[in-house]
């Protein structure tokens, strides 16, 4: 499987949950459903923060996951 973040663009991506994934070169974490990808940003406190209304649909559809 082949990712790349819509953030910064890295491939340095780590699975950590069936459908989650988190980005070391930005720290922020994505989440794939289906052919749905989102993005969320890491609190302080461990909550997750929705950046998805900062990407248009066009980005999120050239970062999705093609998973085997």
């Amino acid at each position: 499987m082949m990712m790349r973040c819509p953030n910064c663009n890295s491939k340095d991506i780590g699975k950590i949950g069936s459908h989650q994934f988190y980005c070391w070169g930005c720290f922020i974490e994505l989440t794939v459903n289906g052919d749905k990808m989102s993005v969320y940003q890491v609190e302080e406190d461990g909550t997750l923060s929705s950046l998805d209304d900062l990407f248009f649909e066009e980005d999120m559809q050239e970062a999705q996951v093609h998973a085997t």
